[in-house]
């Protein structure tokens, strides 16, 4: 019989020829094999003979081919971390990359290349289950067709590992034959329980009570494979209308669920409708909100310049409305109505941003209609863009501006309680999910009860730390709202009453925050002090200050490799085997001139503190000293300046995928040095390879797009 799931076990043999994969809890099932070194796929009815066993493992994540090798990445721990409806849902915690050559060959980039990709498994939050579908919602889940095997069902936005599953998901669709081949039709269901969709984002099931009800409530936030990466270098909109930072939160309250222990393996046993051991109580209910959040959708970056605030660069806006147009067909396709949130700031380098924002949507909306209200603090503390016609489907958006750091400051973040009563009624008109468990139902599925019909889609200039703050305010409405609904509050009561889950709640979505800012920034949110106590303190500014240090140094010192993880593992960047032997990807090839000048400033820092160091010796010995001192800080202060002046050269930026600015920014800066009458020579003199050195490896790879 066909298998809809992914295995659970799998047993993986090695041999000089070929990995064999099988799982030993079905036996009558094929076995995966894979040849060595060709990497071509095929089945086998049966176990395969001759192989030694290596270890059992979680799951394939999937197949990468990089310049030396293809590696087969198997995931080997994984940790649990609750139940939806039932089914175990696991975090990936270790995984082990299985070259297909017998003997590992060396190159300088092939190992970059595994690191990146290894410190990216280590520290990205990758979730999956083997029985039920994370990545989608579950109004989504509710229309999906049961027929399908799991990674069928799966949204291809937040199917992470999509790329790296492309040549078990060809073989699986009948798009390669064994030999790798290019052939149509024939499908090789027996492949299907080897391909394990991959949630990257943030998990957390918790059981608890609301006056004295038990429920379940779980909150997840997936985040888009397309356009991924860090905070400056990935801004804006794609041509294709994907956007940078897309990440959609749903929060989930589970009513009747006596499935909520962590449980063992066996998770299909003796379950029914989700219910462990066919429990009979009341039906189970689900209920749902979605919330999204995702950079401002017009053609706009940040560039970095080792200046605490980057350059911000914004181009026309009509030549983004193509663009624009198929980003909010998608999200109007999968969420109806869309009320558009943006929380920059109206004053300032933000206000550009918002002006792009609010020419989109013009042009977008049939005779928009707009209003704006102000008071004593500022002279538009809401703006808000309607459609005054019905004309098509553009019209289903809905702009709220929303002066969020003007309204709030001085910690008057109660404040934000005028943005929510202004989106109260599309609230109340968008609904939430709402289903049921159907009784018999062998496939577990909920009878639809209520739909949500409209999203609400809050920015700022990241869509992290003023984001989280208004996200978690719809969140707890709403949830107040659901519990009302089916009996478990009163009407006038609210989910805070009950101190312990609002402590609960708080922390959860302050989690949330840290994870979602994290993956994008590098570090954990700001204004999670308010998030977690629902008041602003003075731990929580030092809090935000040091994580506003270490954001800028990360952003410009250590973005760039952490992108180019993103790259490599999603597919946007493709390793030219052709390049063997020649250029290497990862060598610095400015001139050295340019990359001496930070250690010559270190070594004058050095030396200034040396020549500070009291010593008893006569005053002869003081003027040389202090002469000498002189010189260094001098010298500290033009190497200082330098690097200041010049800072494009010394951020950072990704190797793999360049950004268009970084070229374009590092040959003029370039440009401008040669010119000088000083350094001009000792420049020229010393420049080793392209002129555009740390980015010239735009044709190494090509991109590639999902």
């Amino acid at each position: 019989m066909r298998s809809l799931v992914p295995f659970r076990d799998i047993n993986v043999h090695a041999s000089t020829s070929h990995y064999a994969f099988a799982s030993p809890s079905s036996p009558s099932a094929q076995t995966l094999v894979i040849e060595r070194p060709s990497g071509d796929i095929r089945l086998n009815d049966g176990a395969l003979l001759g192989a030694k066993r290596v270890s059992s493992i979680a799951g394939i994540l999937g197949i990468i081919k990089l310049r030396l090798d293809k590696y087969i990445i198997v995931i080997t721990k994984a940790q649990p971390m609750g139940r939806l409806k039932g089914h175990m849902v696991y975090k990936i915690i270790a995984t082990e990359f299985l070259p297909l050559r017998e003997r590992t060959l060396h190159d300088p980039d092939e190992d970059t290349y595994l690191n990146l990709l290894s410190t990216l498994l280590k520290t990205g939050p990758m979730y999956f289950s083997y029985s039920f579908d994370i990545t989608n919602s579950f109004q989504r889940q509710a229309a999906a067709h049961p027929s399908l095997a799991l990674w069928q069902r799966a949204d291809d936005r937040f199917f992470w590992n999509k790329f790296i599953q492309s040549d078990l998901i060809d073989f699986a669709s009948g798009a390669t034959s064994a030999s790798g081949l290019r052939q149509q039709g024939h499908r090789e269901t027996g492949a299907d329980p080897f391909i394990l969709p991959v949630m990257f984002g943030m998990m957390r099931i918790t059981t608890t009570r609301v006056k004295s009800t038990p429920l379940t409530f779980v909150l997840i936030t997936r985040r888009s494979r397309h356009r991924a990466g860090t905070r400056y270098l990935t801004r804006g909109m794609d041509e294709q209308g994907h956007v940078a930072n897309f990440n959609e939160t749903e929060q989930v309250v589970v009513l009747n669920d006596d499935s909520r222990g962590m449980g063992g393996m066996g998770l299909e046993e003796g379950m029914q409708n989700g219910k462990v051991n066919g429990f009979q109580g009341q039906d189970m209910q689900v209920m749902s909100y979605v919330q999204t959040r995702g950079s401002v959708p017009v053609y706009w970056a940040e560039i970095s310049t080792l200046r605490y605030t980057p350059d911000l660069q914004i181009r026309g806006v009509e030549t983004a409305v193509g663009a624009a147009k198929r980003h909010f067909d998608e999200q109007i396709q999968l969420y109806g109505d869309n009320y558009l949130v943006n929380l920059v700031n109206q004053k300032g380098r933000e206000v550009k941003v918002k002006q792009a924002y609010e020419q989109m949507v013009r042009i977008l909306v049939s005779s928009p209609h707009e209003t704006a209200q102000a008071d004593r603090i500022t002279d538009e503390k809401i703006h808000i863009v309607e459609p005054s016609q019905q004309n098509h489907e553009y019209d289903r958006l809905h702009y709220v501006y929303f002066d969020f750091h003007n309204e709030t400051k001085g910690l008057r973040w109660h404040r934000a309680q005028l943005l929510l009563d202004q989106l109260k009624e599309g609230l109340v008109q968008g609904q939430y999910f709402r289903g049921v468990d159907m009784p018999g139902d062998s496939q577990g599925r909920l009878e639809v009860r209520n739909r949500q019909t409209a999203v609400v889609r809050t920015n700022c200039m990241d869509c992290l730390d003023r984001t989280n703050v208004v996200q978690t305010m719809l969140a707890r409405w709403t949830l107040t709202r659901q519990l009302i609904d089916v009996g478990v509050l009163r009407l006038g009561e609210s989910a805070d009453d009950d101190q312990t889950f609002k402590i609960l709640f708080r922390n959860v979505w302050a989690d949330n925050a840290d994870v979602v800012s994290k993956t994008y920034s590098g570090t954990g949110a700001l204004k999670t002090d308010f998030t977690r106590t629902g008041e602003r303190t003075r731990a929580g500014m030092v809090q935000d200050l040091s994580n506003s240090i270490t954001r800028y140094a990360k952003n410009n010192f250590a973005d760039g490799p952490r992108q180019d993880a993103f790259d490599l593992f999603l597919g946007a960047f493709l390793p030219d085997p052709s390049s063997i032997g020649s250029s290497l990807v990862f060598v610095d090839r400015r001139p050295v001139f340019i990359q001496s000048i930070p250690y010559v400033l270190a070594a004058s820092v050095f030396m200034v503190l040396i020549a500070s160091v009291p010593r008893s010796n006569s005053g002869s010995a003081w003027w040389p000293l202090r002469l000498f001192a002189l010189l260094w800080l001098a010298i500290g202060a033009w190497c200082y300046r330098f690097i200041y002046s010049h800072g494009v050269l010394y951020v950072n930026w990704p190797k793999l995928n360049p950004p268009r600015w970084a070229n374009e920014g590092y040959q003029e800066t370039m440009g401008a040095i040669r010119q000088d009458k000083l350094i001009g020579p000792l420049v020229t003199r010393h420049e080793r390879g392209a002129s555009n050195a740390r980015i010239s490896h735009l044709e190494e790879g090509k991109k590639r797009i999902q």
